[in-house]
């Protein structure tokens, strides 16, 4: 694995701060200085950059977007966003960090609208602190973009939103996709366990994923769930309650460095010499295992980011832009980070606005559109055109000569992993996926 031996100097200034709550201009120094409030467009940033989430997933997800937004102000992205700026403005972000919890977020949230003054928001990688903010977006009024958060009650307790949007998937995709990548690699397999995270996104990854493997391997058995803490570290109990199932298959929807200790640990004690685990957000660590994890561990990367990305004009400059930049292949939180940028832009580039658009022109601009991405071409075709259709990908981690990859990649569309627009996900799943288009 290549390691950068040099932060950028937005990186020092952030981890060096002893606060809970830091804040830094991404890749724009010393723009800010010279610019006017007329002449800029403002976005405030939020992702992990303390604690456990943030070196495998909040550092990188920032460093995404510092790269995409330099690049912007630069007027050096391929086309279609070979324009400078954003709607002709220059782009500053403010970072903030987003430890704390949800309440903290909010607080955060109010302080970057009312005292940053900023003109968008986007962030949030937990489902906990995207349930929270969701509704203080839509009572703001603030344009903002989830740039990860998975969790299928986003929308589902947001009536009629205007200002909220998601630009990836949620844990539906992720979970039905893997029950499908298992039904086709691992047909025989009778006994399934798991281990999630004990919160809202956890929560709601097993349930979809039992629900969609009662409808794909109905012979299998569930033989047992475990759900630590957040960010607990040790999983030596857990590890020993699973073993004592025999289980044949792992299921975790673990992040972060919590997935990374929970499969070095896992490996180390021998549950996955006898499990195969598959991990909806394994591709955090492709290029961070180093071998820790056993190869044909099963890796997702929610959807089509990290080293799922498809060849294109973005994703080729994107990759070669933030490896240049940061010493390592980009993960798919970096890619989720440039896709929410990339999708600002569309949305400002096309409000028709004179100089800074307005919440709801940005809204307009990105409502149920279709926009080009390093994943490939973006279709807002959920939740009311507010939540992004993508398709879903997983491949089994292999690590030969000092380099992690992904083989026997296998892609779903979108219409095969999600409900469709205004379907109950949960209720599709149960009723045997209605109107599902797999081809």
């Amino acid at each position: 694995m290549k390691k950068s031996n040099q932060r950028p100097a937005w990186q020092k200034t952030l981890l060096s701060t002893a606060t809970s709550v830091a804040m830094a201009s991404v890749g724009v120094m010393g723009m800010a200085a010279t610019a006017t409030a007329e002449d800029t467009f403002k976005v405030g940033f939020v992702t992990f950059l303390s604690g456990g989430a943030s070196g495998p997933f909040g550092v990188p997800a920032a460093q995404g977007a510092e790269t995409v937004i330099k690049a912007i102000n630069e007027g050096s992205l391929p086309a279609p966003y070979n324009t400078k700026g954003v709607n002709g403005l220059m782009l500053e972000s403010v970072v903030v960090d987003e430890a704390g919890g949800p309440t903290k977020q909010v607080e955060e949230y109010r302080n970057l609208v009312q005292r940053q003054d900023v003109n968008a928001v986007i962030g949030y990688i937990s489902s906990g602190d995207c349930l929270a903010i969701g509704p203080v977006a839509e009572e703001m009024k603030m344009f903002t973009i989830a740039f990860d958060c998975g969790t299928s009650r986003l929308f589902q307790e947001l009536e009629d939103p205007q200002y909220m949007f998601r630009t990836g998937l949620d844990a539906v995709a992720d979970n039905v996709g893997a029950a499908r990548y298992l039904a086709e690699t691992r047909p025989d397999a009778v006994r399934i366990a798991g281990i999630q995270q004990n919160y809202a996104w956890g929560q709601d990854s097993w349930q979809d994923f039992t629900l969609a493997m009662e409808q794909l391997m109905p012979e299998a058995d569930i033989v047992n769930n475990q759900t630590p803490q957040i960010f607990q570290g040790s999983y030596s109990t857990e590890i020993s309650a699973l073993q004592t199932q025999r289980p044949e298959v792992v299921h975790s929807s673990m992040w972060g460095g919590d997935m990374e200790s929970f499969t070095a640990q896992a490996n180390a004690r021998g549950l996955l010499a006898q499990a195969t685990a598959i991990l909806t957000t394994g591709e955090s660590g492709l290029h961070r295992f180093d071998g820790q994890a056993p190869n044909g561990t099963i890796l997702g990367g929610r959807g089509p980011f990290g080293g799922f990305m498809p060849e294109n004009d973005l994703s080729e400059w994107f990759a070669k832009a933030y490896e240049a930049e940061h010493g390592t292949p980009p993960s798919y939180p970096a890619s989720k980070a440039a896709q929410a940028i990339l999708a600002l832009k569309f949305a400002a580039d096309n409000s028709g606005a004179e100089g800074v658009p307005s919440a709801e022109q940005l809204a307009q601009g990105l409502k149920g559109a279709e926009f080009e991405s390093v994943s490939g071409t973006v279709r807002m075709a959920l939740a009311g055109g507010h939540q992004a259709l993508q398709p879903m990908l997983y491949g089994e981690y292999h690590f030969e000569d000092g380099k992690g990859e992904l083989r026997n990649v296998r892609s779903y569309p979108g219409e095969c992993v999600s409900a469709p627009d205004g379907y109950n996900a949960q209720q599709w799943i149960r009723e045997g996926f209605p109107g599902v288009d797999c081809d």
